[in-house]
């Protein structure tokens, strides 16, 4: 049979097999090698095989392995798609998550990667500004961020505008993550956070806070644990409501009123502003259990009534609209990276 190497030939790619990628694709549509295997009509062992290396697929195998993973043929072809590893991101409540999702969630991030080294080959984009506070308490860690970054004490800005400007690449989660709130990683001395961008604007922002918490706090941490996602959670709530203003703003009496307007300025959620209250001595132990039975009651416990305007990006239309202007569409890029278009897509999607 015809081998991917001939076929590559024949579409003008001077590239051969590239095992990783099947790898890539496979995972990230949530695949064992053996489902594989079933909806491309081929042999566990041949999936196998390709993905190690010891075989390379004729060109009815390669045609099968495209259609079953939804990707263009082409995508097989090229560099090596670097994986995050299994340690390079955490996920919160993960013993929750299976372990084909997280793996799913790690590919995508893989591509976001991908996409984000193609625009570093076009754009001269921001240098990463994100301070190593690693060891600092996170209320101290949270305040020196707002320092350095002059944010100052008041509410915080748009959080995907204000990652993107200190070199942070954010990206979707595709809908078929949305069991996953949010996570980070490095690659090189590039950050990057992967956001839900179904959840509320509130829980975005908080997300947002968060994975800045673990990019700020746990660069060096091999493995994030339970006590590292505590730690990001405390930075994230100091770094939407610093402690001066809201002891200086919130209402010690903390009626319903009280919180739903305060949230709306804070721009946060009004559960998560009435744990910061508690957890700065604001309100009594009784008054918290009040207020989020009353919350509970009016739908705030599962989202966000009336809630904030969604933040989207800044810098990827940007990218996007500079594309554009040199004919190169979504479609185009697509292409240029190798990728399906409906991938390159859900990695936008709700930003741009």
């Amino acid at each position: 049979s015809r081998s991917f190497r001939s076929l590559a030939g024949a579409l003008g790619i001077d590239m051969t097999f590239t095992p990783e990628r099947l790898t890539i694709a496979r995972e990230r549509r949530g695949l064992s090698r053996a489902g594989l295997a079933r909806a491309a009509g081929l042999a566990e062992r041949s999936v196998r095989n390709y993905e190690s290396g010891a075989s390379e697929p004729s060109r009815s195998s390669i045609e099968a392995l495209a259609k079953a993973l939804s990707v263009p043929v082409e995508f097989f072809s090229g560099p090596a798609i670097d994986p995050l590893g299994e340690t390079a991101a955490s996920f919160r409540a993960a013993t929750k998550l299976p372990a084909y999702r997280r793996r799913a969630a790690l590919a995508a991030g893989a591509l976001a990667a991908h996409i984000a080294a193609h625009f570093e080959e076009l754009f001269e984009l921001p240098t990463p500004d994100v301070p190593d506070l690693e060891g600092y308490e996170p209320e101290v860690a949270a305040e020196s961020v707002r320092a350095a970054w002059g944010i100052g004490s008041g509410p915080a800005p748009n959080m995907v505008h204000l990652l993107e400007a200190k070199g942070i690449f954010v990206f979707a989660l595709a809908e078929d993550c949305r069991e996953l709130d949010a996570f980070s990683f490095w690659r090189g001395e590039r950050p990057f956070v992967m956001l839900n961008t179904l959840k509320s604007v509130e829980r975005g922002r908080l997300d947002a806070a968060h994975e800045l918490a673990h990019l700020v706090l746990h660069r060096h941490v091999p493995e994030v644990g339970k006590e590292h996602e505590v730690e990001a959670q405390a930075f994230a709530a100091a770094f939407l409501l610093p402690r001066d203003s809201v002891l200086a703003s919130g209402s010690r009496a903390a009626f319903l009123a009280d919180v739903l307007h305060e949230k709306a300025v804070w721009q946060v959620s009004a559960t998560a502003y009435t744990r910061r209250l508690h957890q700065l001595g604001m309100i009594t132990d009784w008054q918290y259990r009040t207020l989020m039975i009353e919350l509970t009651k009016l739908g705030y416990r599962s989202g966000e009534p009336n809630g904030a305007i969604r933040e989207g990006s800044r810098l990827i239309p940007m990218l996007l609209g500079e594309l554009r202007k040199e004919g190169i569409g979504l479609q185009a890029l697509a292409d240029q990276l190798r990728l399906g278009a409906h991938d390159v897509r859900s990695l936008f999607f709700g930003l741009a």
